[in-house]
């Protein structure tokens, strides 16, 4: 761990059956994972039925910790939930708690809170192109609903706040890396509204004293991400299409390029900002590989990767317009977050896709 990289403190227990399931990085990383087995601690997930949410459900339960989550079931689906259960087995499932509940209602999340040690805040309504189409819900949910959340975590005391901040924050600020303290004008409003998040973050820590860590996602993928519906990620998307025999529509040239972010790398981000040395909290991260493939590099990747699993695609992509409130491209410098928090990403692109072929292939073929 880094020099001065403090991880927690809290009553002792050794839980049975840790060693289910654990992400790579936990399984190799001594410091966190003991600390994790040695201080069970409360932990509340919002978005818990969702992509990010329901991995970081079931890395807190294989290692002993209690859960509570927290979903209205907007983009989240309850089938996550069923499986983070059948794979940490109902011994460690009875360290869940769930409350399906909307982070608008402020009562709702002032009771999730109550007596909890760490916050991982997930909900949010995602996706630019949703943003554009109903800018209000997305301003509703994810700037009233977040500070609802973190207001009650400042009043409830907790130990440790994370949210889930995003790369869109940086808007058209053209230079490559991104780098935390160099930012543009937001291109949508989802990106607007998770600029805001990050002011009100800033203004708790200035005002109350209260630090709220940010986690700037850069393109997370992986298993449990949705392939249905207009606001799909282009991963899962694809590779539905994909194992279907269907043509991949590509917007633009193709030249587009992102810093694709395996989920278990976001998984690590999160817990590491958890129970970083309080001096690391209260800051802006940037979380992804810090690399960058065009659209075109991924697909081809993804025919090699689902050949490779015996789901030949020979099909070229269908190229269309671009994407109204895209940046053209994207990479993150995570240094910082190398630095302050231990983050060390143990997946490429390549890496987490072919980690994650069979479960998509199971579950979308």
């Amino acid at each position: 761990m880094p020099a001065g990289h403090r991880l927690g403190d809290g009553p002792s227990s050794s839980p049975e059956g840790s060693n289910l399931h654990q992400p790579s990085w936990l399984a190799a990383d001594e410091a966190v994972r003991d600390v994790l087995r040695q201080n069970s601690a409360s932990w509340v997930v919002t978005g818990a039925a969702g992509f990010i949410g329901s991995n970081l459900v079931e890395t807190l339960l294989v290692n002993g910790q209690r859960v509570r989550g927290l979903d209205n079931f907007a983009t989240g689906h309850r089938h996550n939930l069923d499986e983070v259960r059948a794979n940490v087995g109902e011994e460690n499932w009875q360290r869940f708690d769930f409350v399906e509940a909307d982070i608008r209602d402020r009562a709702a999340c002032a009771a999730i809170v109550a007596d909890a040690d760490h916050i991982l805040h997930q909900a949010a309504l995602g996706s630019v192109p949703r943003s554009l189409a109903d800018p209000l819900t997305t301003n509703d949910v994810n700037i009233s609903g977040f500070l609802n959340m973190l207001d009650a975590a400042r009043r409830a005391g907790v130990r440790s706040f994370t949210y889930a901040a995003s790369s869109s924050t940086y808007g058209d600020e053209p230079n490559l890396p991104k780098i935390e303290d160099r930012i543009g004008n937001p291109l949508s409003p989802y990106a607007v509204t998770k600029a805001v998040n990050e002011q009100y973050a800033s203004v708790y820590a200035r005002a109350y004293d209260f630090r709220a860590t940010g986690l700037r996602y850069f393109n997370v993928f992986g298993r449990r991400q949705d392939p249905n519906g207009a606001y799909a990620a282009v991963i899962p998307k694809w590779i539905a299409a994909m194992l279907k025999g269907d043509a991949v529509q590509i917007n633009g040239d193709g030249e587009t390029s992102r810093d694709f972010c395996y989920i278990d790398n976001v998984v690590q981000a999160n817990i590491r900002a958890a129970l970083a040395a309080q001096d690391a909290r209260g800051q802006i991260y940037n979380v992804a590989l810090g690399d960058r493939n065009s659209l075109n590099d991924l697909f081809r990747l993804l025919q090699s990767i689902l050949a490779g699993n015996g789901k030949d695609h020979t099909g070229a992509p269908v190229y269309g317009p671009e994407r109204p409130g895209d940046v053209r491209h994207s990479q993150a410098d995570i240094s910082k977050a190398r630095r302050l928090l231990g983050y060390a990403p143990t997946h490429t692109l390549g890496d987490g896709l072919r980690e994650a072929m069979g479960w998509y292939i199971r579950h979308h073929s």
